[in-house]
């Protein structure tokens, strides 16, 4: 297996130039699957805190850079959607969110707002003991003790303990954001959900201040004003 990327071939989310070099990081393996992008191409693409791979390896190595909440050693270590990238040296806290056409961006938020992190429900079964296991959408499983969780729902998980702090229901009025597709990046509320029979996607339409549009139901995230970057401009 190479350990090469080719910025020509990465994932459209990916916050990189694809024409000024033929080589980018590869991610390892790890949460987000293949649209994760490494934590190395955050720091010196899009922040510029460090040039080389080398640097990166440094900084990680003092314990300064947390990833929802624990420190980071592995400058490939892949970073996808609502992941916090917490910089407490600095007193700098982003959230990874989709940007225009669904390519990730960094907001940035506040210390309270690191705390925590969403996700959304991409699976859920019944373990013994009776509680309820939830897999989000990065590959993370966390313990429930309700049942009323359903797939293709939000929950913000706390990043100490890994408890469920809030939940936004998916359905007709919530506010969401689409993630991928032709309308990444953009944020309304859902009017309809239309489902297709058989294993087709049921189709979301979604009405944002300028339209509605259409999308397929795995390209669409609930979210709430909280996790629209707006969050900052009101009371700081």
């Amino acid at each position: 297996m190479t350990k090469h990327q080719k910025r020509l071939s990465v994932p459209k989310s990916w916050p990189v130039e694809r024409k000024t070099d033929v080589f980018t990081v590869k991610a390892d393996s790890g949460p987000h699957g293949e649209d994760g992008v490494p934590l190395v191409v955050l720091l010196r693409d899009v922040l510029g805190y460090v040039d080389s791979k080398k640097e990166a390896r440094y900084a990680l190595s003092q314990d300064s850079i947390l990833v929802n909440g624990e420190p980071i050693n592995d400058e490939q270590r892949p970073i996808g959607m609502f992941d916090i990238v917490a910089f407490p040296g600095r007193e700098e806290y982003y959230r990874v969110f989709p940007d225009e056409g669904g390519r990730l961006a960094l907001t940035e938020i506040d210390a309270d707002d690191a705390d925590s992190r969403l996700g959304k429900i991409e699976g859920k079964r019944q373990v013994p003991g009776g509680d309820t296991q939830l897999t989000l959408h990065d590959g993370t499983n966390i313990l429930a003790e309700e049942s009323e969780y359903s797939t293709n729902d939000s929950v913000v998980v706390d990043n100490d303990d890994k408890s469920v702090v809030a939940h936004f229901p998916y359905e007709d009025g919530a506010l969401v954001t689409a993630v991928s597709g032709n309308h990444g990046g953009k944020i309304g509320e859902v009017t309809d959900i239309d489902v297709t029979p058989g294993s087709g996607s049921n189709i979301v339409t979604v009405e944002t201040d300028d339209e509605l549009f259409e999308t397929v139901e795995e390209y669409v995230v609930v979210i709430d004003e909280n996790f629209t970057g707006d969050e900052g401009d009101d009371d700081e």
